[in-house]
């Protein structure tokens, strides 16, 4: 079953914009905390930003403050990453994912146990 469905990825221009979307059902739509990652060719997955669903308190990590913008419509189960002035540099893989409990370990210590399939962002110039 997949719990996860991202959409919305593409090519773009430097600084031009995308928006994500991931749609969540089944054990993520009942997620305290989702999140999107993201994994440049060669180097590690990292987390970029992450909305907790009761308070609607979000985080940006400091490569994107000021420019990604993460939202989520309860109603639709949609989690939404808006992405502007891209650069270079943000072109990866990008990954919705929700959390399933906690682990000191991982970022934002979070358990990020269910994810979706990954939508390709490519920023050109």
């Amino acid at each position: 079953q997949v719990e996860l469905v991202e959409s919305g990825g593409g090519s773009v221009q430097a600084g031009g914009s995308l928006r994500l979307s991931c749609t969540a059902s089944g054990n993520a739509a009942g997620s305290d905390c989702m999140a999107w990652f993201r994994q440049a060719p060669g180097k590690e997955r990292e987390g970029v930003a992450a909305i907790y669903r009761a308070s609607g308190g979000t985080y940006e990590t400091d490569s994107v403050l000021g420019r990604f913008n993460i939202s989520l419509d309860n109603a639709k189960n949609t989690v939404y990453l808006q992405m502007n002035s891209l650069k270079l540099e943000d072109t990866g893989m990008y990954y919705c994912a929700a959390d399933t409990g906690r682990d000191s370990g991982s970022w934002l210590g979070i358990r990020w146990g269910i994810w979706g399939q990954g939508t390709q962002v490519t920023v050109s110039s």
